[in-house]
């Protein structure tokens, strides 16, 4: 997977070069999406979503107003992002200049993007945001978001994500550095901006999450190419202290837990029709969608595209292993799905038959005789 995530060139040819780049954009789409991540077209050569169609730029709208999206177009951004593996590769085969984006908050990545642009910093109550640094306090040297996030490490007695070599680091074409991580807690993280006078992390560090979208490894513009840096290409666990820190500069919206959503009949029932004793199937089915069920006790996002995406893949393979039907695991899905995020049958039917042709290559014929 080399050419797909960016860390290393075609060589010197130009030929070879936009070959390359146009086989590596759609590999790292199909790439993304076996992970979970929705993604979505960027402009060719830009870091910027493709345009929208001229209908929806003659009549601005909304993304949940637009007649584009279901039918499978990439109008508004993020919005548009799947994991529909046909979808990715009608688009990308058609388009095989385009750019890889992936909306960090249905993929549940919170992704730190340290800048380090030559600008002059801010008055010194704006680097570290309810942090207060002293006049005494020497800060020539700060010029940019890596010394930053490597001074809010150092308050913290911590390692600077920059150096954070368990998780996925991406170089961008400006000097700057993603640093991806995946949230485990189910909340919803916020997007900022490091120069905002409201929510930010530090100064020149942005924060990538709900809300937004990042640009993923191997995508070539015409300032550079976004290169994995070493060989780690999955995200960690988001640290703790960074996860408090997040919470201390504002990045989760007001609470607004709902309560715990109930199994609902026609699901419970296809549980039991799933075949082998009542009690075996319910005991395996439920470990496989407790995941999913967690996400309908919590925050709305809260990491339901993996959970769902997680759960179709395991079901997939017990359809290829025989102990179940195609029908009976969309069915199983679908109504779980819709009792934990209502109206959403769209966007969970395009999870599930991702998650289910995937599972599919790898049957599970141990399954420890519950299925």
């Amino acid at each position: 997977m080399s050419a797909e995530l960016g860390f290393s060139t075609s060589g010197p040819s130009q030929v070879r070069r936009e070959r390359s780049v146009a086989s590596s954009s759609l590999a790292t789409a199909r790439w993304c999406a076996r992970r979970g991540w929705p993604v979505h077209p960027l402009a060719p050569g830009r870091k910027t979503p493709a345009a929208n169609c001229a209908a929806c730029r003659a009549t601005p709208h909304t993304a949940a107003e637009c007649v584009c999206l279901p039918l499978g177009r990439w109008c508004h951004g993020f919005h548009a992002a799947t994991l529909d593996q046909r979808r990715i590769d009608q688009w990308w085969g058609t388009n095989p200049d385009f750019g890889v984006g992936v909306a960090c908050g249905p993929a549940n990545l919170v992704v730190i993007d340290i800048d380090a642009h030559a600008v002059q910093p801010p008055d010194r109550n704006r680097i570290l945001p309810g942090i207060t640094i002293g006049e005494q306090i020497d800060l020539s040297g700060l010029s940019n978001g890596f010394h930053t996030l490597a001074v809010l490490a150092a308050l913290r007695d911590q390692e600077s994500p920059a150096d954070d070599d368990t998780t996925l680091r991406v170089r961008t074409p400006s000097g700057g550095m993603h640093v991806w991580y995946r949230a485990v807690d189910y909340r919803r993280w916020q997007c900022s901006s490091g120069s905002s006078k409201g929510r930010a992390l530090a100064w020149q560090v942005d924060v990538r999450a709900h809300g937004g979208y990042i640009v993923a490894p191997g995508t070539v513009t015409d300032k550079g190419t976004y290169t994995a840096i070493g060989s780690v290409r999955e995200p960690a666990e988001l640290p703790k202290w960074l996860a408090q820190e997040l919470e201390r500069t504002g990045h989760l919206p007001a609470p607004n837990i709902p309560a715990p959503r109930p199994v609902p009949p026609r699901a419970q029932q296809a549980v039991l029709a799933a075949g082998g004793a009542a009690t075996g199937a319910e005991r395996a089915l439920k470990a496989v969608l407790a995941p999913v069920w967690a996400c309908g006790r919590l925050a709305e996002g809260a990491g339901f595209s993996e959970a769902l995406n997680r759960a179709a893949y395991t079901l997939g393979g017990l359809v290829a292993a025989g102990r179940m039907t195609k029908a009976e695991a969309e069915h199983i899905l679908t109504e779980t799905a819709e009792a934990v995020r209502p109206g959403q049958s769209r966007r969970a039917e395009q999870i599930i038959s991702s998650g289910l042709t995937a599972g599919s290559k790898r049957p599970l014929y141990n399954s420890g005789g519950h299925l």
